[in-house]
């Protein structure tokens, strides 16, 4: 059945026509789907379509489970590649512009990360902490079914309240190479297990500490320390799954290093000569949480006069202490504001001693009241503190990194589970029994190039950062990421061509007449039909103005197409790019081009086309690049 919360808010925002207009049913699952044309249903959802996106916003659910099964799809762009990836966020607290805003950070953070996907994330709507383990596995058994009809436009992965085996799930139902992040039974490339996010943090960190330096033209920098690896404090806000691992994997590359700080739900510890690691992530890895059980093993047998260690029950205070570095880890996206009313984790005139921020934590959001209250934020921290911020896209990309190699380097034909084993989990669990020691062999491959694309990406991230906000005093961090992703985004964009965006062509032969024209135009609600030969060649192209001007010319409606079609037609081959392509509709004064390749037609390109598939204003707006 539908989410309670989910068909309340559909019932309130979306009219009674759209219901029955757009909601598709196919045994029991449903679909409403709606795309960048459908501006006034977006906005009725609290989505504002913008230049970058959304392509895709899908609000699907599942009537015939007894459980209450659904949420929604936002596919936000495609321009870095097809299809989209993100990850599966389990909460109550969901709507579609919640997962707009999510999406739209994989979109930076994919293209951040320079891979070939465009950005996409999925909100299931259900309360993760009531969910029993038999029920969950339903919940995404079910959903990875409604997942099904979008494989070739998104990639899941675990975000908050999914993990690897929910990824294993989705990936029995639909197959693996459909699910990123997977166990390494199944190929997976590890990164959960070798702490990818955390690892790319620390590289970031170190790579930060090197570039560091530079900063000090600027005037807000010009009496910078930056301390050797080995003299650095770290603070962790969040002690999770990445938090304990950037803990881990700080200790290992950078020894001398000290965490002086970490803080979760239970509150928060302090000491400025340092924590003890190993014993903090025991107390991760056996009770999820931190912060009590050190203070009770650790501080309250001494008091809290002798302790040099402090605890405090509200884990935001930790904001208040100092440390080099600062490390935001917790799903909290407003971890810092000027303005005590936005509800801050801590307001700036409190927070502590920092020289940097490093977010390893969803900090984005593309709407407007949130992209101003970062302006005054930056403002306030970077250009008149002169904290050094590092985008949570640019450098807490590791764990997409690592699960993007698992559809980058394909499944070996021979490994994929065959679909009459789908969806039947004690079959596939013999599957992966069978061929276990080459699905961890390909699971070796993909953790390596994992390692050193991460390594080459993040690094690179803070370079380009440095150099951004040097050659440009007036940008923010924010600003310069966003540069950043865009820049990596039009590139991209600029190789594609007519074969990247084309759709089908709708064609009729020429011997059709004007009425069975008229007739497949409507039936299609395609306006440029392409008008084919007996053997298949392109011979012209009819509109629905042609149509229409037959008519009014006093044309018989029984005569054939050919009296009335455009045999001079402008065409586009394959290989031509956007920009020529649109060259040509504006040269010539035309809205749709066929694409063909050896005489046949092979798609068509028009200007909704353009408008849906590609990145045009961008393009344009950015032609030295």
């Amino acid at each position: 059945m539908i989410p309670k919360i989910m068909e309340g808010f559909l019932k309130e925002v979306l009219p009674e026509r759209t219901w029955h207009n757009r909601l598709v049913r196919e045994n029991g699952r449903c679909f409403m789907e709606f795309y960048p044309m459908d501006v006034d249903r977006l906005n009725r959802l609290g989505i504002h379509p913008d230049k970058l996106g959304p392509k895709l916003v899908a609000c699907i659910w599942d009537e015939e489970s007894e459980l209450e099964v659904g949420g929604y799809l936002v596919v936000d762009n495609l321009a870095m590649g097809r299809p989209s990836m993100g990850g599966i966020r389990i909460s109550t607290e969901l709507t579609p512009a919640v997962v707009h805003h999510l999406a739209r950070g994989m979109t930076l953070k994919n293209a951040a990360a320079n891979l070939p996907y465009g950005g996409g994330k999925v909100g299931i709507i259900a309360d993760e902490k009531k969910i029993n383990p038999k029920n969950k596995s339903e919940l995404i058994r079910r959903f990875a079914g409604l997942l099904n009809r979008y494989t070739d436009v998104f990639l899941p992965g675990p975000d908050v309240g999914t993990r690897a085996d929910d990824m294993k799930m989705i990936a029995s139902v639909n197959g693996l190479d459909t699910a990123l992040s997977k166990p390494a039974e199944m190929g997976g490339a590890r990164g959960d297990e070798t702490g990818a996010a955390g690892g790319g943090l620390i590289i970031a960190f170190q790579a930060l500490l090197h570039e560091l330096p530079r900063l000090r033209v600027l005037p807000q920098f010009a009496n910078l320390q930056v301390p050797d690896p080995d003299q650095v404090s770290v603070m962790l806000q969040g002690f999770g799954a990445v938090g304990a691992q950037t803990a881990r994997i700080l200790l290992q590359k950078m020894p001398g290093a000290r965490l002086v700080g970490v803080s979760d739900t239970t509150g928060y510890v302090y000491n400025s000569f340092g924590l003890p690691v190993d014993q903090l992530h025991g107390y991760w890895q056996t009770e999820k949480i931190v912060c009590l059980p050190f203070y009770q093993e650790s501080i309250a047998p001494t008091g809290h006069k002798r302790a040099q260690t402090k605890y405090g029950t509200h884990s935001d205070d930790l904001l208040r202490e100092d440390a080099f570095c600062f490390i935001p880890a917790s799903p909290v996206i407003n971890y810092l504001d000027t303005d005590s009313s936005s509800h801050p984790a801590m307001t700036i005139d409190h927070m502590g001693h920092w020289s940097i921020v490093l977010e390893g934590a969803n900090t984005y959001s593309p709407e407007p009241s949130e992209r101003a209250r970062r302006e005054r934020m930056e403002l306030a921290v970077y250009r008149q503190k002169g904290i050094m911020i590092a985008t949570d896209y640019l450098v807490n990309s590791g764990a997409v990194i690592y699960g993007s190699q698992e559809h980058l380097i394909k499944t070996p034909a021979h490994l994929r589970i065959p679909d009459h084993m789908l969806g039947d989990t004690k079959l596939v669990d013999q599957w992966l029994a069978n061929h276990k020691d080459e699905l961890l062999s390909l699971a070796e491959k993909r953790r390596a190039a994992g390692e050193k694309a991460r390594s080459e990406v993040i690094t690179r991230n803070m370079r380009e950062l440095v150099d951004l906000l040097i050659a440009d005093t007036d940008l923010l961090p924010s600003e310069a990421a966003e540069q950043i992703s865009v820049g990596r985004i039009t590139a991209r964009e600029r190789k594609r061509t007519a074969a990247d965006i084309m759709e089908r062509a709708v064609t009729i032969p020429e011997s059709s007449t004007i009425q069975s024209a008229a007739a497949l135009a409507m039936e299609t609600h395609c306006p440029t039909l392409v008008v084919t030969g007996q053997s298949g060649e392109l011979t012209g192209v009819i509109t629905d103005w042609d149509i229409t001007r037959a008519t009014a010319d006093g044309v018989q409606s029984s005569q054939t197409i050919s009296k009335v079609m455009t045999r001079q037609v402008i065409s586009a081959s394959p290989q031509d790019s956007i920009l020529e392509i649109v060259r040509k509709l504006e040269y010539h004064e035309i809205s749709a081009l066929p694409v063909v390749s050896d005489n046949t037609v092979v798609g068509i390109v028009d200007a909704d086309i353009l408008a849906r598939k590609s990145l045009l204003p961008l393009l344009v707006s950015r032609p030295g690049e």
